[in-house]
């Protein structure tokens, strides 16, 4: 990935370019030092209104809630602090226009939208990202994110999503990095470093906003919106690291969580949003409620009517309203009654000018705009796109889950058939929140192969099965628009097509799975397998004897135990993105080595869930070498998941020799190197991620049977090898204790090296 960033860099030196204005804004100095940042928000903070202040606590999008009449009218008044969903230069300018002419003090708005993994040049979903295990992928993109995303006069991004889950019923896991504490707080800490770059300010930078805040990937059940419940122990070990990770990377934007914690909506927890975001992570930034968040306080059973929902949010916490009328409408009144104190009124409004100043926009409203003859002709123009380093980064998150005899790589020859509802969707290659991306521009896998066997061999294709042939899904999929198409031809009119593509070719390739918008907000399944249409499908090119590669996209870790018997090889793809279609044809053809690791472990089947790595230990462990009714276990199932956190095949194989330590004793404040030996001991190049996992058998409280601390992704040689090192510290055995205690106990602790979270190499050593 080195070779991206001297391109880009010749971009982000560009200067800030002068504002396209008549009127001079409230202007503030070139030095963006804290103590230059306070002294200018408390003057300006001196001169504005109670309406002015709560006008910059509104976040408002732009839609048919809001015409641009009305918007107008309410920038003309202060009553607008920001603006989310509009993506265009000229729109953003004609707004920021009517700040620096008609409001009284021309504060600056900032614009925001959900650039999650990619603005126009779409790259794979954030859990396909994860399965890259490789930081500096995720600094690719998040540069090039930005990139694109500050060229469209945007400021702050909704993202990255850091909710650790085990709920591969949970729509949104599609837009977090997985399971697991640590590999999800590195990814997340790199896609913040890299999208905030030195500076908001800079004109090729976008400020981020870490969400949800917190635990909101441990909803119940699964369920979206619905409420979590956890002990103080848990939370502080396993869900808020990865936002504590991104706050002290500098995200500068907290997003609250929709649900309840213990029985406290996030909205209104003050604990929360007080006492350990502010008073123990020392955040000076913002924090903004999700979508509608402030009312939905009535439904969730804590506030009496929306005067009351205001209260308790701005009292706990909540600098900026999202979507909703109640701060305008409500606190004025609150104040003057003094159930709102002006103090907390100056204190939210202040962490708003401080982010708008953090990102320049006092010296420059137009900063990430430029004047407009510099406009683009073509918004979604071709050369905008960064397609070479979409294509690269989506090839390191293709994992390989099943290669029986080898059948991959497939050779360029003969007759291949592609069959499958996925295999020419270019809406669903994109994956959810595609942000500004066209799906007209992205590759299909159908594209990618067709280019991949031009001149050299046939590819015959049929869509074989809509996506789900169950009318209530189908309407539920397309209830906000036409998301999924449903082919006119009858069930078996597809199907019959579809095999008898397949007996005329030589290998079946199958591009099954979900809908992008099946994983996504708002979308829980309770049955996590691939839908039935697709299904029926693939046991009917299973009885045509022809080999078959089933080419997986989803969003979730799904339930492919059926699958997984079927199949002759299955390549994991996720949503891989604009270049997609080029990425899984190179794997597919061997052009490139597949190198990704799961960062979820895929569950046999959905009454298996929770199936997480680094679950506790209990008193009556199930042993598989030697059964015993009475010990935990399903006794229906094989125990243990399909396919294990961290795992991942090649085309080549490689070995990893006994760990050695340097020493097998540490003391407090020392550290000790854990190493081994890894050699590719196949007959072609290829990468692999190197994973460390601890377990501290003896402590005050159960500890995990194991858990991920470090990993480095390596590329070598056939025959070559390589030592990979990890130094571990105190940090790596400490853990909160049953009074709430963050320390390492004394003991001894077990090493486990390996290629995924199975198959490990083990050692101890002794702490005291």
């Amino acid at each position: 990935m080195k070779w991206i960033y001297p391109l880009l860099a010749l971009s982000f030196s560009s200067p800030l370019w002068a504002a396209d204005t008549t009127v001079a804004p409230t202007s503030a100095p070139e030095a963006r030092s804290e103590q230059a940042r306070d002294a200018f928000v408390t003057q300006l903070l001196s001169k504005m209104t109670l309406d002015e202040k709560i006008g910059q606590l509104r976040l408002i999008s732009v839609g048919p809630d809001n015409p641009k009449q009305a918007i107008r009218e309410m920038i003309r008044n202060g009553q607008v602090g920001a603006i989310f969903n509009t993506v265009t230069r000229p729109d953003i300018r004609a707004m920021q226009d009517q700040v620096m002419q008609l409001s009284r003090l021309k504060i600056p708005l900032f614009f925001a939208y959900d650039v999650v993994h990619g603005q126009r040049t779409i790259f794979p979903i954030p859990l396909g990202l994860a399965a890259s295990w490789d930081p500096q992928a995720i600094k690719t993109v998040g540069r090039i994110s930005a990139y694109e995303a500050a060229d469209d006069g945007l400021n702050m991004t909704w993202a990255p999503m850091v909710d650790v889950s085990h709920e591969p019923r949970w729509g949104r896991m599609s837009e977090g990095f997985g399971e697991d504490t640590l590999l999800t707080a590195e990814m997340g800490k790199a896609m913040v470093e890299s999208m905030q770059g030195k500076s908001p300010a800079d004109r090729y930078s976008l400020m981020t906003s870490v969400k949800h805040f917190a635990l909101y990937g441990a909803v119940e059940g699964g369920q979206e919106y619905n409420s979590v419940d956890m002990s103080p122990q848990r939370m502080f070990q396993e869900y808020l690291p990865p936002y504590k990770a991104a706050l002290d990377a500098g995200s500068g934007g907290v997003m609250v969580a929709l649900n309840s914690v213990n029985g406290v909506p996030a909205t209104a927890d003050s604990w929360l949003l007080k006492d350990v975001l502010r008073d123990q992570w020392k955040f000076k930034g913002i924090t903004i409620s999700d979508h509608g968040a402030i009312k939905e306080l009535i439904n969730h059973g804590v506030a009496s009517d929306p005067r009351d929902a205001v209260r308790i949010a701005i009292n706990a916490g909540i600098d900026m309203s999202m979507s909703d009328q109640y701060y305008s409408q409500y606190l004025p009144g609150l104040v003057k009654s003094g159930a709102v104190s002006m103090a907390t009124i100056d204190e939210a409004t202040r962490h708003v000018l401080n982010v708008k100043y953090d990102m320049g926009l006092f010296s420059n409203p137009y900063s990430h705009l430029g004047p407009a003859q510099d406009d683009p002709k073509d918004t979604n123009a071709e050369s905008r796109l960064h397609r070479p380093q979409a294509r690269e980064v989506a090839a390191e998150t293709l994992v390989l889950l099943k290669n029986r005899l080898g059948v991959l790589p497939l050779k360029k020859q003969g007759t291949i058939a592609l069959i499958g509802p996925l295999a020419d969707s270019k809406q669903d290659i994109m994956g959810s929140w595609s942000a500004a991306g066209v799906a007209a521009q992205s590759v299909t896998v159908r594209e990618g192969m067709t280019q991949a066997l031009a001149g050299k061999a046939t590819l015959l294709y049929a869509k074989g099965s809509n996506i789900t042939d169950n009318p209530l899904v189908q309407k539920f999929l397309n209830s906000y628009g036409p998301e999924v198409s449903v082919d006119k031809q009858s069930p078996q009119q597809l199907l019959d097509q579809a095999v008898a593509m397949a007996r005329k070719a030589d290998v079946v390739v199958a591009a099954v799975g979900e809908s992008q918008g099946m994983a996504h907000e708002a979308s829980s399944r309770s049955d996590i397998r691939i839908p039935a249409a697709q299904r029926r499908l693939l046991t009917a090119l299973k009885a045509t004897g022809k080999p078959l590669i089933i080419v997986l996209m989803n969003g979730r870790p799904l339930d492919i135990s059926e699958q997984s018997q079927q199949a002759d090889a299955i390549l994991e793809t996720w949503f891989s993105g604009t270049e997609g279609g080029h990425a899984i044809a190179d794997a597919l053809f061997g052009d490139t080595n597949p190198s990704g690791k799961l960062p979820v472990s895929f569950p046999r089947s959905v009454g298996q869930i929770p199936a997480y790595y680094n679950h506790l230990p209990t008193g009556r462990p199930y042993n598989y070498l030697h059964p015993d009714k009475y010990t935990s276990h399903y006794y229906d199932a094989i125990n243990g998941p399909l396919y294990p956190f961290g795992y991942g095949l090649s085309y080549t194989t490689f070995s990893v020799s006994p760990v050695s330590l340097s020493s097998d004793q540490m003391t407090q404040g020392g550290h000790l190197q854990a190493s081994v030996t890894v050699t590719n001991t196949g007959k072609r190049a290829g990468a692999t991620v190197v994973q460390m996992y601890l377990n501290d058998p003896v402590a005050s409280l159960s500890r995990p049977v194991e858990e991920l601390k470090g990993f480095q992704r390596i590329s070598l040689q056939p025959g070559q090898s390589q030592q990979v090192s990890f130094k571990i510290t105190e940090d790596e055995l400490k853990f909160w204790n049953p009074q709430m205690k963050y320390l390492a106990e004394p003991g001894q602790f077990n090493v486990m090296i390996g290629l995924d979270s199975v198959r490990t190499e083990k050692t101890h050593f002794n702490y005291q």
